[in-house]
This record gives structure tokens, C-alpha cells and sequence, in this order.
């Protein structure tokens, strides 16, 4: 009888001939799971960093041009997430998101303004407006469902923007806004040299949504929000009122974004009333479809992107190069809406599920290329006698 050994390899759980060490897989999960501390890390250090990136900033990363830029990015990345809990989450189509971002906006600058109350006290005054006309508003637009939903939503939000366009009593400044007196807001949030501080605040900004609706999902009532979304009337009969649920989020989201609000009021020194148009919640819903309604990163992606080109692509437009084309080709290019609008449709079209599914996308092309069988091939051979 002949004893069978087993060889160091092979008792290890390893292929024989194989060194011992990390895998790729193991190197690719670890990354999966690491990349985020370091893309924060990244961020909290860009206004320290003199690196170029010719093509996608105007100067260096620590520019004050730069910080700018990307300070709306993160803005607007934070804002799409916060919508997605509507949206992807929940699956509530809401016209009128901005409505709640504007409250936010102008709520603390006629508190600094007109009542002179300082700005921490306004900012939070401010907060508790948004979240109260979140409230009041939702309650109502909430009685409605699908589509009868969205037009409440929508028309509440033109109610808003025409109140704001009529300016009374020449509180919201009409049709140009109304600026924030450098005087009344916080010295180190004013001026090109504290660029940088308008930046970190932004930033402070995008890691509290990111972690407030990462929480919110998480939970038990983000599990009834999953279930509405999918089926409500199946939620009804498991004995629960999707109405209060519904209501959470909705109220949620606009919390968020009034805080949104105040921080597009520091970046902008004021308040302006194209934050309070339905179009301002379009381009939200663009942004969010863009990178991926329903995932984690998908409506940060998107709202970064879309920012990002709509200010670059600005730029181009009005630029020599496409000056000196033929009409044929300068009118179309000299429009920014036109490029923003080829590039959603290219996104939408190429990548269905937005930028969000584009790694799991080249995943599955790397293994119809290495030659492995698809998942429904391989059940299909197991199926055979």
C-alpha cells in the first residue's frame, strides 16, 4: 500500500509550480475596496498639488481657477446623489428638486440681508426652510402617484420660479439674483486667496451626502424604499404605508439639497434664480442617468462629468478654432447645449446604465476575450446528460 502526500502547494489550496504570494484577484478586490480612501485622500491634497492636466483644467489642479471648477463638480456630484434617492432609490420622478436648493440658497441670504443675523445662524436657518418646504410640499405632492406625482412636483416648481422672477418686494432680487455682501459672509470663505477653503467646504459636502444616503440605503427603511421602487402595491400588502416612507425620502433629498444650497451660495457669492427653473432638475436627471440611476458612484460620476463639460465645453464652443470652421459645422459646435446633448446620447447609447456598469462592462469583454464561457453557456452544457 502506497501512503499518497500531498505536496506543500497543493496542502496550501495553491495550483502546483505556483509561487506563493497575492493574486490578482486578491490585488483587484483590494482595490475595490481601498479606492475610495484613496480618491479621498487625492482630493483633501489637490489644493496643495501644482500638477498640470492640460485638456481637462484651464491651469494646475491648485490653481484658484481650478479648485473652482472642481469645487462645482463635487457640488453637483453631491446633488445628483442626493437626487437619486428620489429617483433611483425610490423610484419618485420629481420635477421639482430644485425648488429645495434654491429655498436653501435664498432662505439664508434674506436672513443675512434682511433680518442681519449672522451667518452661522442664517446658514442654519436656512437648512430648517428647505427641509420644512421639502415637508410641507411633499406631503402634498406625495397624495398623487406616478406620473400625476411628477406634474404636482412640476408645477409647484414653477409656482417657485415665477415667485422668485417677480421679485416681491425686491427680496429675491428678480431676474439677476441677489449677491451675499462679502461683509456678511465669513472671511475665510471669501476672496481668490481662501479658493482653497471654498474647496475643502464642497468636499466636506460630497462625503456627507455619500454618507448619509449610503446609511439611508442601508437600512431597513432603504430596504422599503427598494421594495417600492420595484412593486408598491406589494409593499401595501406585507401590512405597510408607503406613503410615510415615501415621504422620508422625499423630505431627505431636500434637506440635502438646501445644503447644497448654501454651499452654491459660497461659491457664487450670491443666489441666482436659475437655481429655482425646472430645467435645473433637468439637468440633475441628466446627470444621474448619465452616470448610472440606483448605484453608489453612478450619480456622483455623472454630476462630476456633466458639470465638467458644460463648463469646458463652453469654452470650446467659444473658442477660435470653431470660429474659423464652416457654417455647417460652426453653428452646431459654437452651441453648448448641442455638445452636452451628443454626449448624452452617446453615453445613453453606448453605455445602456450609465458610466456606473462601464467596469463590469469591460470585465465581461476581457473574458469573451480570454475565451471563457458566459454564465447561461456554461448552465446550458451542465444541463446535457
Amino acid at each position: 500500500m502506497s501512503a499518497v502526500t500531498e505536496t506543500p502547494d497543493r496542502a496550501a489550496g495553491r495550483p502546483h509550480g505556483r509561487p506563493a504570494g497575492p493574486t490578482a484577484g486578491s490585488a483587484v478586490r483590494l482595490l475595490r475596496r481601498w479606492w475610495p480612501a484613496a480618491a479621498l485622500l487625492a482630493l483633501l491634497v489637490a489644493p496643495f498639488s501644482a500638477l498640470p492636466l492640460p485638456g481637462l483644467l484651464d491651469g494646475p489642479v491648485g490653481s484658484p481657477g481650478s479648485l473652482q471648477l472642481l469645487a462645482t463638480c463635487l457640488l453637483f456630484g453631491a446633488l445628483a446623489t442626493g437626487y437619486d434617492l428620489l429617483l433611483g432609490r425610490t423610484g419618485l420622478l420629481s420635477f421639482g428638486h430644485a425648488l429645495y436648493f434654491a429655498a436653501g440658497s435664498y432662505a439664508t441670504n434674506l436672513f443675512l440681508l434682511e433680518a442681519g443675523l449672522p451667518f452661522a445662524v442664517s446658514a442654519a436657518l436656512g437648512l430648517c426652510a428647505g427641509t420644512v418646504l421639502a415637508l410641507v410640499l411633499g406631503s402634498v405632492s406625495l397624495r398623487v402617484t406616478g406620473i400625476g406625482f411628477s406634474m404636482v412636483t412640476l408645477a409647484f416648481a414653477q409656482a417657485g420660479s415665477i415667485l422668485v422672477s417677480r421679485d416681491p418686494g425686491g427680496l429675491t432680487g428678480g431676474e439677476e439674483g441677489r449677491a451675499a455682501p462679502a461683509e456678511l459672509l465669513p472671511s475665510w470663505l471669501v476672496g481668490i486667496d481662501h479658493t482653497a477653503n471654498l474647496y475643502w467646504v464642497a468636499l466636506g459636502y460630497l462625503v456627507l451626502t455619500l454618507a448619509v444616503v449610503h446609511w439611508a440605503v442601508r437600512s431597513p427603511t432603504g430596504r422599503v424604499w427598494e421594495g417600492i421602487r420595484e412593486n408598491e402595491r406589494r409593499v401595501e400588502v406585507l401590512g405597510l404605508r408607503p406613503y410615510g416612507f415615501k415621504l422620508t425620502a422625499f423630505v431627505l433629498a431636500g434637506a440635502l439639497a438646501a445644503l447644497g444650497g448654501l454651499v452654491h451660495l459660497l461659491l457664487t457669492g450670491g443666489s441666482t434664480p436659475r437655481t429655482t427653473t425646472s430645467d435645473f432638475t433637468l439637468s440633475l436627471l441628466v446627470m444621474v442617468v448619465l452616470g448610472g440611476s440606483g448605484t453608489r458612484w453612478g450619480p456622483l460620476a455623472g454630476g462630476v462629468l456633466y458639470t465638467w463639460a458644460d463648463h469646458r465645453l463652453g469654452d470650446l464652443a467659444g473658442s477660435g478654432a470653431v470660429a474659423d470652421l464652416p457654417a455647417v459645422l460652426r453653428v452646431p459646435l459654437s452651441q453648448p447645449l448641442f455638445l452636452l446633448g451628443v454626449l448624452f446620447v452617446a453615453v445613453v447609447h453606448l453605455l445602456p446604465g450609465g458610466l456606473a456598469r462601464l467596469p463590469a462592462r469591460l470585465a465581461a469583454a476581457r473574458r469573451r476575450g480570454a475565451g471563457a464561457p458566459s454564465p447561461t453557456h456554461s448552465r446550458k452544457e451542465n444541463a446535457q446528460p
